[in-house]
């Protein structure tokens, strides 16, 4: 079981980070991204069935509010800031 829930969870992490970079304001983007990783640090030594089973409910539901919120920061996009912009030109 304990196998199942390790790939459970970070198949989910990995789904909560792509979904987070969907988001096209750059602070919006970071935060969702920090609190992605804050969170699954903070439980990453639970080991209660049921509280791990609470955790990723939760998780689901927040993968469909950051799918909807990243649809809705795509129709109204904000500027790109210039922390972005020296970003994209240190990737290249």
């Amino acid at each position: 079981m304990a196998v199942r829930t390790r790939s459970t969870a970070l198949a989910l992490y990995k789904r909560l980070l792509r979904e987070g970079q969907k988001f096209t304001g750059y602070n919006y983007r970071m935060y969702a991204l920090r609190r992605i990783k804050d969170s699954f640090r903070e439980n990453a030594h639970e080991t209660d069935a049921s509280k791990i089973q609470n955790l990723v409910a939760k998780a689901e539901e927040s993968i469909d509010i950051m799918r909807r919120q990243a649809a809705i920061s795509q129709l109204y996009r904000d500027p790109v800031l210039v922390i972005e912009a020296t970003n994209k030109s240190q990737t290249v």
